[in-house]
């Protein structure tokens, strides 16, 4: 079996945690890889691991069976970026806070690793939101988990985005900004701007504006086989777009289309996985201070 591990710029405690993984991998005889970041990050802690190889060429990403993301759900969107339409399984483990995405806690690692080697696992596809436009946007990497979002730049005045779906007029939304997520990404900045939680297997992209003007407009929820696109109006020559964490400037004359990617990210879930669990303990819901 051949395992790719993924991280970035972790704190010390965490050394103990990824010597037990590699350990455990190599008890299994598996072929370990590291991406370059994660060696990068080992060296800037002296660890020194024998036996394992980075992984320099993305070629080789076919021949890998799984690959591990070490971190919060930041790096986990960062390693969906790296695996991309080769759609290698990604097993996350969560060093970081909250994890929505990256649900191995490190104190599971061992149990984790004992139920992916016997196969007690599912793979859990999720959809992935992609822009094109008639220039070149994020160096090539034109896709997200999350979402994608149009955002006021370096004034404080609001923007209009004029938006279509399926080439109808939908809207112009006066507001700050406008945020497509995807049903994994509806428990991210969608949600902390009102927009509704979606179940991840929902075939769905929900419209979700940021601080709208006016006050009766409320978030959309529209079928992720739409292609949404958008016009941008404002006082400012240069408005923010973002896919994730990755975000560009853009004039107003950049025509920009939004709809489902070809291909969409393979989530390894352990069966003892529930995604309304994790709703309820990440959001605290029936959790009553009082007691």
């Amino acid at each position: 079996m051949n395992i790719i591990i993924h991280g970035i710029d972790f704190q010390k405690e965490i050394i103990p945690h990824i010597e037990q993984l590699i350990a455990i991998l190599k008890s299994r005889k598996v072929r370990i890889f590291f991406t370059e970041n994660f060696s990068n990050s080992l060296k800037k802690l002296a660890i020194k691991v024998e036996d394992c190889e980075i992984l320099y060429s993305k070629s080789l990403l076919r021949e890998m069976d799984f690959i591990i993301s070490i971190g919060g759900d930041g790096t986990l969107l960062d390693t969906v970026c790296f695996v991309g339409d080769i759609e290698v399984p990604i097993v996350g483990i969560n060093t970081g806070r909250l994890g929505f995405l990256a649900t191995i806690a490190r104190n599971e690692i061992e149990c984790a690793m004992k139920k992916l080697f016997d196969g007690a696992y599912t793979i859990d596809s999720r959809s992935l939101v992609s822009v094109s436009s008639d220039i070149p946007l994020f160096n090539g990497l034109n896709f997200g988990l999350n979402e994608f979002t149009i955002h006021k730049r370096d004034t404080s005045s609001m923007i209009t985005v004029h938006t279509y779906i399926d080439g109808k007029y939908l809207n112009s939304y006066w507001a700050d900004g406008l945020i497509v997520a995807t049903p994994t990404g509806s428990t991210g900045y969608s949600l902390s701007c009102g927009g509704p939680l979606i179940s991840p297997n929902a075939r769905n992209f929900v419209i979700t504006p940021v601080s709208p003007h006016n006050l009766n407009v409320r978030p959309i929820i529209v079928s992720d086989e739409s292609e949404m696109s958008f016009r941008i109006e404002g006082r400012s020559e240069k408005f923010l777009i973002s896919l994730d964490s990755r975000s560009t400037p853009i004039d107003a004359t950049v025509k920009l289309h939004v709809k489902k990617a070809e291909f969409s990210a393979k989530l390894v879930k352990f069966e003892d996985y529930n995604f309304f669990d994790t709703l309820r303990q990440k959001l605290n819901w029936g959790f009553d201070m009082r007691n």
